[in-house]
């Protein structure tokens, strides 16, 4: 309510609160005990000079005072007057690229608060005045501040425009009434506005049920997409872990098939080994006989060589070999042929599988290794390729563009 007041005071009257003395706008304001209001410096001004009589009066009603009155700011004049300032500026500010001029300042011009469609003119808050206050101009129709004033004058009789021709569907002037739309249904352009706006109305209330629509179209959309991400994630997620648990099962079965080689592979070497060493052992015992048997023939006494051959003959029969025979060379054919087997039966069963997927899912296109067949098919692989007419061969012709060869 305390703001309320303020306002209405300052735009009812501005020169109440000019101080008696200076004939300006109160600075610093002090209010006197007859109710009376000066500026400070004015006051004591004044009363300085009444110093020597000891008796001080107001410069504006002259009732006295004595003892000389104790001065104190007046808070709420000096708030008005803070308001008053900013409506001043406010009205006083210069027009912007953006606002409407006033048609009235001269020089500077102002910030048009108001329109007249009557005078077809914009005023700025103090070229307003006269409409404000003057009987005759207060009947003028005023809207907010417009730069299209001269749309609303008719270009052949410079009247203001006011009337809709039905006929015609045209916004005239009374004076195109009687002569280029005379007989014409003519109606006032309230009247007709009064109508529109019905059909406005309308067609505001459609564009709105339209755009529900799309909005609730664009957000069923929005769901699907987030629903497809959130599918195809979870899809390639699934897919991962299958993939990795089963080449964790690759990984366990080779390693498995590795141990069962190496072991079947240790197994073998050491009975190879233990054959070779028992071979190995036997020839050295072969030699050492075959030493004794030459150094026997080179015997010359007789009694000895047949007492020595006697020892010998029947030391050197000849041992059983099946004992130390070698097996038949080991392999592994057997093994690559099953992995090769298994492997083959495997890509078979990948593309059998992944043929069951539906294309629509984007997937059998890059999983599926068949040929192309269709021109749509090579033109994925299509690259331009640009021939060097430097070191084409010498029965070739090339194009003009190096892409086109011919035998000449």
């Amino acid at each position: 309510m305390y703001r309320t007041m303020a306002e209405a005071s300052i735009s009812v009257d501005q020169d109440q609160f000019c101080c008696p003395v200076c004939l300006d706008l109160l600075k610093n304001p002090v209010t006197v005990p007859c109710g009376h209001s000066f500026c400070m410096d004015c006051i004591n001004g004044c009363w300085d000079q009444e110093d020597q009589s000891g008796v001080y009066s107001c410069p504006q009603c002259r009732e006295t005072f004595t003892p000389r009155p104790v001065l104190r700011r007046s808070y709420f004049i000096a708030e008005m007057l803070e308001k008053l300032k900013k409506i001043e500026l406010q009205a006083a500010s210069p027009a912007g690229p953006g606002d409407v001029e006033c048609d009235f300042c001269t020089g500077r011009k102002l910030r048009a608060v108001k329109s007249c469609l009557t005078c077809l003119a914009s005023f700025c808050e103090a070229h307003l005045k006269p409409h404000q206050e003057v009987p005759a101009l207060k009947n003028h129709k005023l809207v907010k501040a417009s730069k299209q004033l001269q749309e609303k004058i008719c270009s052949q009789h410079d009247k203001l425009i006011e009337i809709y021709c039905r006929t015609d569907h045209s916004c005239i002037c009374y004076l195109c009434t009687m002569h280029e739309h005379k007989g014409h249904d003519i109606v006032e352009a309230e009247v007709v506005r009064a109508q529109k706006e019905d059909e406005l109305k309308q067609i505001q209330k459609k564009l709105q049920q339209r755009l529900q629509e799309k909005e609730q179209k664009l957000q069923q959309l929005k769901k699907e997409v987030n629903t497809l991400k959130c599918s195809a994630q979870a899809a390639v997620e699934d897919s991962e872990k299958i993939f990795t648990e089963l080449i964790h099962s690759i990984e366990k079965k080779r390693s498995e098939v590795t141990e069962l080689i190496r072991a079947q592979e240790k197994t073998e070497l050491r009975e190879a080994e233990e054959r070779l060493e028992k071979l190995e052992q036997q020839i050295s015992d072969l030699k050492r006989r075959n030493d004794e048997l030459n150094q026997l023939s080179q015997t010359e006494d007789h009694i000895s060589f047949l007492q020595s051959f006697q020892t010998l003959c029947i030391s050197s029969e000849p041992e059983d070999s099946s004992s130390v025979s070698v097996h038949q060379q080991l392999s592994f054919d057997a093994v690559r042929k099953s992995l090769s087997d298994l492997k083959e039966r495997l890509e078979q069963f990948c593309i059998r599988e992944f043929s069951k997927i539906p294309p629509q899912a984007g997937l059998l296109q890059t999983i599926s290794a068949s040929e192309p067949r269709t021109r749509s098919d090579f033109l994925q692989y299509f690259w331009r390729l640009t021939l060097d007419p430097n070191t084409v061969h010498q029965f070739l012709s090339l194009s003009k563009s190096n892409t086109e060869i011919s035998v000449s």
